[in-house]
């Protein structure tokens, strides 16, 4: 395309328009807006920020410099910005605001507690192992709802993590260490524990964490466990037998008086240790595991289901039937396996 083209387009494009005189002289409409495009307006400067403007009234750096030497002078190095700036302003002194020196002590990283702070290290997590009765036992008090608003019974639990055997259990009218004491001291003399023997878990209440507790278990050799504090899971065979007891179809909304509460207790625990089969337990009751008696009832159950299979091996697709084989151990918040290296 030469010249005269382009003078021809730009004569004819006011009357007739871009488009047919590009036709008319057989240019391509494209390429004359390309030739002919405006070249782009520059950008415009990014305006100066105000944070990056010189602030007219900043400190000079040797005035900065004068507050950090007075801030770090014998007379004022323990003494807080905050009184350092007073005493100058009592003695005729002004070099600069609070914020001021302040500020110029965090630009230098000089503002931070200097004096020892109390730490307290992060509770242990307790990790309980039994591999046999009267190796662990877990406690707890829960309450039992009275006549009317506000009123409680407190119903005392010792509980055996191995067995799920309910050791000891006592309902009083109030949560006492005196009575947790009796109860713990009658339970062991009733299980016969020797020392060095026991380990008891139980959460931080007033009456677990007791003297008259602590005191009583160091006399019997019998090393004592808390959970975490605020951890629920920490203490979970006794939270799971509190559950079974109050969801049992038998269990009131409020117990009338405090002798009827200890009825239904005395109800509910031959119950739950003799009678309930406990699914952790491989559906044994806790008295059978606790004295040792699952041997028999486990050669039974497999002679049973023998027979069963015997008779219709048919509907035993993928192996013969067994009976579910009892945990060999029973833990408190079980560690994590380690996973072996090999080099």
């Amino acid at each position: 395309m030469n010249a005269a083209t382009d003078t021809a387009i730009s004569e004819l494009a006011p009357a007739i328009g871009t488009r047919a005189a590009c036709a008319a002289t057989g240019t391509s409409q494209a390429g004359w807006y390309r030739r002919h495009r405006v070249s782009p307006v520059p950008p415009r400067p990014a305006p100066v920020r105000q944070r990056d403007r010189a602030q007219p009234r900043a400190l000079a750096g040797a005035e900065r410099q004068v507050i950090l030497d007075v801030l770090h002078s014998g007379r004022f190095a323990d003494v807080s910005p905050e009184e350092t700036w007073a005493v100058l302003l009592d003695e005729g002194t002004y070099l600069g605001s609070v914020s001021t020196f302040y500020r110029i002590l965090r630009a230098g990283g000089e503002v931070r507690e200097r004096r020892r702070q109390a730490t307290h290290p992060a509770k242990v997590k307790p990790e309980l192992q039994a591999d046999g009765p009267n190796q662990v036992w877990s406690w707890d008090i829960s309450k039992l709802r009275g006549p009317a608003k506000w009123t409680y019974y407190h119903l005392y639990v010792i509980l055996d993590i191995y067995s799920r055997y309910v050791a000891g259990w006592m309902v009083a009218s109030r949560e006492s260490a005196a009575l947790a004491e009796k109860l713990i001291s009658d339970t062991c003399a009733k299980q016969a524990i020797g020392r060095d023997q026991l380990t008891i878990h139980a959460d931080r209440g007033s009456s677990m964490t007791s003297k008259p507790v602590t005191f009583l278990l160091a006399d019997l050799g019998i090393t004592q466990s808390h959970s975490r504090p605020h951890v629920s899971n920490d203490n979970p065979y006794s939270e799971s037998q509190f559950k079974t007891l109050k969801y049992r179809p038998s269990f009131p909304g409020r117990f009338a008086s405090i002798q009827q509460a200890r009825a239904w207790c005395q109800d509910f625990f031959p119950w739950y240790n003799h009678e309930h089969r406990h699914s952790g337990l491989a559906l044994h009751t806790a008295d059978s595991v606790h004295h040792d008696r699952t041997g028999p009832i486990q050669a039974a159950r497999a002679s049973v289901l023998s027979a069963a299979y015997a008779t219709h091996p048919e509907r035993f697709v993928r192996k013969p039937p067994a009976p579910p084989q009892l945990p060999v151990t029973a833990w408190i918040n079980e560690p994590p396996e380690k996973e072996e290296t090999t080099l």
